[in-house]
């Protein structure tokens, strides 16, 4: 992500780089390649469950399926450590309210999207570790919200979290329209509903028209 000294990529461009690479990564994961198109005999063909019922890890994925999941739960995690800084530090006291109520509601989307991964038979590691993805809060930023104090810490906060929500529902949405897995894009529903009220109240916190301009 960007410092808030910088101008921000245009939202559009900074979601379709956030999706190419998703897939990316999500096709490097484990995703159908050239060798995997190759038609299969029935007895070939990949099963949905297990006899037990347990979903197998390539159970109905996709590559669109598998790229949002491991990016969105990295995103999550990220954003958390950033709103516990701001649940206790910000020095508006309206941000810190919302920083407490969007941390508990990123903690439970956390629990959906672990629990998909493993229904998914997907690792549990960040594998965008290192990556300076938009939308993503890096370290840097991490480092700079912990230096920074009073109205500065707040409107660092309110540009990060902004930035966060927005990027993660336009990658959601992608996965409403382009996911082959019913449960993953229930989940991405329910995360572009949850940010489309959290940046909506967010423009309405003391300092945000000034913030973000």
């Amino acid at each position: 992500m960007n410092p808030v000294s910088l101008p921000l990529p245009p939202l559009r461009r900074a979601a379709a780089l956030v999706l190419l690479g998703a897939l990316a990564l999500g096709g490097a994961a484990g995703c159908s390649t050239a060798a995997d198109s190759t038609p299969r005999t029935p007895q070939e063909q990949p099963q949905e469950s297990s006899p037990t019922g347990t979903p197998t890890p390539t159970s109905a994925s996709t590559a669109t399926d598998v790229g949002w999941v491991q990016l969105m739960t990295p995103m999550n995690q990220q954003a958390v450590k950033l709103l516990t800084l701001a649940a206790a530090r910000a020095a508006e006291p309206r941000v810190r309210d919302f920083a407490v109520r969007l941390r508990t509601g990123q903690e439970a989307e956390l629990d959906r999207l672990r629990a998909l991964l493993t229904r998914m038979g997907l690792p549990g590691t960040d594998v965008h570790a290192g990556h300076d993805m938009p939308g993503m809060v890096t370290v840097r930023d991490l480092e700079a919200a912990r230096a920074a104090e009073g109205p500065a810490f707040d409107r660092l906060v309110l540009v990060q979290i902004r930035d966060h929500l927005r990027q993660s529902a336009q990658v959601s949405r992608s996965e409403i329209t382009s996911g082959g897995r019913a449960d993953a894009r229930e989940l991405a529903a329910a995360l572009v509903t949850a940010r489309e009220a959290s940046l909506a109240e967010l423009g309405r916190l003391p300092g945000a028209g000034r913030a973000l301009g």
